[in-house]
C-alpha cells in the first residue's frame, strides 16, 4: 500500500518519488483541483484513485466506474495513475478515452454505470489538473463526499480490494454525437461560430453541431493543449472578444464558446454582444415556460434578478429558486425539484427531461438555444436580448483571497451584513429588501439593485457580482458598499478587473 500522503514534497527528490503529495485545500466544495506537480504528484493522484475506489464500496455503490480525460498534456498519465489507485480498491475502471465532462456523464448512462471520475481543469490554465467525480448519476458529489474523500485520502485510509479490473471503452465520442444530433432539426436557416479555444469541445462541436443542418464556422477547434491564444473559457474577455470579431467578420447567427471540458457555453449575438449566461438562462426560460406553463427552474445566487421579476416569466407561472453557485449544487437541486431546467451565471446549464439527462452539457445548452431562434424566426438574438427588461450587471469579479483564508473571510463579511440588517440599516441609502445567506451573501436593495460575495470553489479567490435594474449609478454604488466591507480584511487582494 501507499504511504499516507504529505502535503509538504518537494519536487527532485526521493521523496518526491517515493510518497505521495497531496495538498489537502485541492479537495474543494465539489470537485478536486490541484497546480500538478506543486501540489500533488502522480502517486498523489494515485493515492486519491485508491481513496475514491474505498470510498464507492463504503457508499455501497456498485465497484464500476467511466474515466476520461480532457485535452492536457499530462491528463493522460493522470488518469492512469488515478485508475491504478482505482483498480487497487477493487474498482472495474472503463476507460472512455479522450472526452468532454459531459461524455462521461453520458457514458454512465450509456454504459448503465453508477460512478464516474472524469480528469479535467475544465477551464483553469494550464498547470491545473483535477477530478469531477460522481457515485449516483446524474449527480456529482457535494460537500459531504468530498469531505470524507479528502478525509479518506489524507489519511491514508484507502483500502485495497479484489476485483478491480481495466478495459477501454471504444466509440463513445461518435455514440454521444449520435444521441445530441439524431432527431435534431432546424426550420430555420443558422450560421453558428463554434469557439473551442482550442480545448478538448473542438473534436466534438463542429461536428454535432454541422450534424444537425447548421451553418457552422469552426473557431480555434484544432486541439492545442498549450492553448496558443487565450484559455478555453467563455468568460474570458480575450475567448469573448474572438467571438465577436467572428461574429462581425462572418456575418453570423450567433458564436457559442465553450470552454475546456465542454459542461459551459458562452455567447454572442448576431451583433456581437456578449450575454451573460444568466441573461441567457431568462430567454431559455421564457421559451421552455411559454411552452410548459409553470415551469420550474434553479438559478444560482450569482445571477440576475430577472428571474424574479421579467414579466413574460410571471405571465407564464414560471418559478424560480436561487441556490448555491457552483455545478454540483444547481444540479442536485434541479433534481430534486424536479425543475424543468437550472442555469448558472458561470455558463454551467442544466436540463432534465425532456431536453436533457440533469447533467451539465454546453452543447445541450446550445441545442436549447438554437431551438430558441427557431421558435421565434422572425427574431433575431440581438431582438430577443433587446427584449429583456434592462439591468447594469457586472462581470464576475475575482479578488484574490487565499484558500486556506477566503471561507473565514466570507464568514466575517456575512456577519457584517447580516448584523447591518438586523439594525435596520440601510446599503446604497435605501432600505435594505432582503439578505440571502444559502451561498455566501446577497443583500438586495429596495430598488432591487443588489450584491453578492461569496468564495469560489475552484482557485484562491473570491466572487463579487453586483447588478441594478434602475441604474449604473446604483450598480456602482452596490460595489463601492461591498468593497469596503471586504477592505476591512487584508487577506483580500487585487481583482482581476473592476467595473
Amino acid at each position: 500500500m501507499l504511504p499516507a500522503p504529505r502535503p509538504d514534497l518537494n519536487a527532485n527528490t526521493l521523496e518526491y518519488e517515493t510518497i505521495p503529495l497531496v495538498k489537502p485545500t485541492g479537495f474543494r466544495e465539489y470537485d478536486a483541483r490541484w497546480l500538478f506537480g506543486q501540489e500533488i504528484n502522480l502517486l498523489g493522484v494515485q493515492a486519491l484513485g485508491l481513496g475514491l475506489g474505498t470510498l464507492i464500496r463504503e457508499m455501497g455503490r456498485e465497484p464500476r466506474i467511466v474515466v476520461g480525460h480532457d485535452f492536457r498534456s499530462y491528463s493522460t498519465s493522470i488518469k492512469q495513475a488515478l485508475s491504478v489507485g482505482l483498480m487497487t480498491a477493487g474498482i472495474e475502471v472503463n476507460d472512455i478515452g479522450l472526452a468532454l465532462s459531459p461524455v462521461a456523464y453520458f457514458a454512465q448512462f450509456a454504459l448503465d454505470i453508477p460512478c464516474v471520475a472524469m480528469v479535467t481543469a475544465s477551464h483553469n490554465e494550464n498547470g491545473w489538473t483535477g477530478v469531477k467525480m460522481g457515485a449516483a448519476r446524474p449527480l456529482t458529489f457535494g460537500p459531504d463526499e468530498m469531505g470524507r474523500l479528502k478525509e479518506i485520502v489524507l489519511s491514508g485510509a484507502g483500502k485495497a480490494a479484489p476485483g478491480g479490473a481495466y478495459a477501454f471503452i471504444e466509440g463513445m465520442r461518435e455514440r454521444y454525437i449520435d444521441d445530441l444530433a439524431n432527431g435534431v432539426a432546424f426550420k430555420r436557416k443558422m450560421k453558428v461560430v463554434a469557439a473551442c479555444g482550442n480545448g478538448t469541445a473542438g473534436a466534438y462541436a463542429p461536428e454535432t453541431l454541422s450534424r444537425m443542418g447548421l451553418d457552422v464556422i469552426p473557431m480555434d477547434a484544432d486541439l492545442d493543449h498549450t492553448f496558443p491564444k487565450y484559455n478555453p473559457n467563455p468568460e474570458d474577455m480575450q475567448m469573448l472578444h474572438a467571438m465577436q470579431d467572428a461574429v462581425r467578420e462572418h456575418g453570423a447567427d450567433v458564436a457559442l464558446g465553450f470552454d475546456g471540458d465542454g459542461d459551459r457555453c458562452g455567447v454572442v449575438d448576431d451583433e456581437g454582444e456578449e450575454i451573460f449566461a444568466d441573461k441567457i438562462g431568462v430567454l431559455i426560460a421564457r421559451d421552455l415556460s411559454a411552452r410548459h406553463p409553470g415551469a420550474q427552474f434553479v438559478v444560482d445566487v450569482k445571477s440576475t434578478g430577472l428571474f424574479m421579476t421579467d414579466p413574460e416569466l410571471q405571465a407564464n407561472g414560471a418559478k424560480t429558486e436561487y441556490w448555491k453557485t457552483g455545478h454540483s449544487y444547481i444540479k442536485r437541486k434541479s433534481h430534486e425539484m424536479g425543475a424543468i431546467a437550472g442555469f448558472e451565471k458561470s455558463g454551467h446549464f442544466f436540463f432534465n427531461e425532456p431536453l436533457g439527462r440533469g447533467y451539465d452539457d454546453g452543447l445541450v445548452a446550445a441545442i436549447a438555444l438554437l431551438q430558441m431562434l427557431d421558435h421565434n424566426p422572425d427574431k433575431k438574438l440581438s431582438d430577443l436580448r433587446k427584449s429583456l427588461p434592462k439591468t447594469w450587471q457586472s462581470p464576475t469579479m475575482s479578488p484574490h483571497c487565499p484558500d486556506e483564508e477566503k471561507y473565514a473571510v466570507v464568514d466575517k463579511v456575512v456577519e457584517t451584513i447580516v448584523a447591518r440588517g438586523d439594525a435596520g440599516g440601510t446599503v446604497i441609502g435605501q432600505p435594505i429588501r432582503d439578505i440571502v445567506t444559502v451561498n455566501g451573501v446577497r443583500i438586495t436593495a429596495e430598488d432591487g439593485t443588489w450584491g453578492l460575495v461569496r468564495a469560489s470553489s475552484n482557485k484562491p479567490e473570491l466572487v463579487v457580482v453586483v447588478e441594478s435594474p434602475t441604474s449604473e449609478e446604483n450598480m456602482k454604488a452596490m460595489f463601492a458598499e461591498l468593497d469596503a466591507v471586504l477592505s476591512e480584511h487584508p487577506q483580500v487582494g487585487a481583482y482581476n478587473q473592476k467595473i
